[in-house]
């Protein structure tokens, strides 16, 4: 892989799974080539059984700096279409396991929307967000002004979308965008440590906890209730559910075999 760095195990830990962005000469811009690799890195690590957690990060500099405008510059509609670019970026909602973006620096266009994609955002204190597309002549176009409505409300969307101006990470977190903010420089270790206690937990029930999670944005009220309950009864058929529960009237940690 060119665009893309995968270290697993992650710090010697059998169901931790880091990928990294690897185009710094570009503020590792989204392209193309890029956008496969990673989309084929999540999908090989989604059928490993024994990562139970992903980490997607940058480095120092940016976590993404949007797309790659070189190869939109003399796009046409058919250009666009025939790129399947953004076919692409809809393949990420089959990852069934947890993906923890972890944003240092700057995460603009695109960059904001593939974090977004991811199922929490940890950032370091030197982050920034924002939709500049708009800047540019054109408008957000993996879920800028969709996934980042949905977290932070449509009148702080309409401003970031508008004037396509960056929020630091602390507004970011104030408004729901971002889960946590931490030193950057303890940012990879702090978001290992997240890392490691969601691996601990029973892998059936956070798959089925967060495909409840995503539906809730796709569903009423009712609907989404009667799915969330269909899914824990799903959990009563698995081993996980049997071990922690007897582990918890035996007062001890449970052991998940993830079945």
């Amino acid at each position: 892989m060119e665009n893309i760095l995968l270290e697993y195990p992650y710090n010697n830990h059998e169901h931790i799974a880091l990928v990294k962005l690897n185009r710094p000469k570009v503020l590792n811009a989204l392209s193309t080539d890029l956008m496969e690799e990673l989309v084929n890195t999540m999908l090989t690590l989604d059928k490993n059984p024994n990562v139970r957690v992903i980490i997607l990060t940058g480095n120092e500099r940016a976590f993404a700096a949007g797309a790659d405008i070189a190869q939109m510059v003399t796009a046409t509609p058919i250009d666009q279409i025939n790129d399947q670019r953004f076919r692409t970026w809809e393949m990420l909602k089959l990852i069934t396991k947890p993906i923890i973006a972890a944003v240092n620096g700057f995460a603009l266009g695109g960059g904001c929307e593939l974090a977004m994609s991811c199922d929490l955002i940890i950032a370091g204190d030197d982050a920034k967000f924002s939709q500049p597309e708009i800047k540019i002549g054109t408008i957000p176009g993996a879920g800028g002004t969709q996934r980042l409505t949905r977290a932070i409300g449509k009148s702080k969307a309409m401003m970031m979308v508008l004037t396509g101006d960056m929020i630091d990470a602390h507004t970011a977190c104030d408004w729901g965008l971002v889960a946590k903010v931490v030193p950057a420089q303890t940012l990879m270790q702090e978001t290992f440590e997240l890392a490691k206690t969601i691996s601990d937990r029973a892998p059936v029930a956070v798959r089925l906890a967060k495909e409840a999670v995503n539906k809730s944005f796709e569903m009423t009220l009712k609907d989404g209730m009667d799915f969330e309950r269909r899914n824990f009864y799903l959990t009563f058929s698995s081993g996980d559910q049997k071990e922690g529960m007897k582990a918890f009237m035996e007062k001890r940690n449970p052991t998940y075999q993830g079945n």
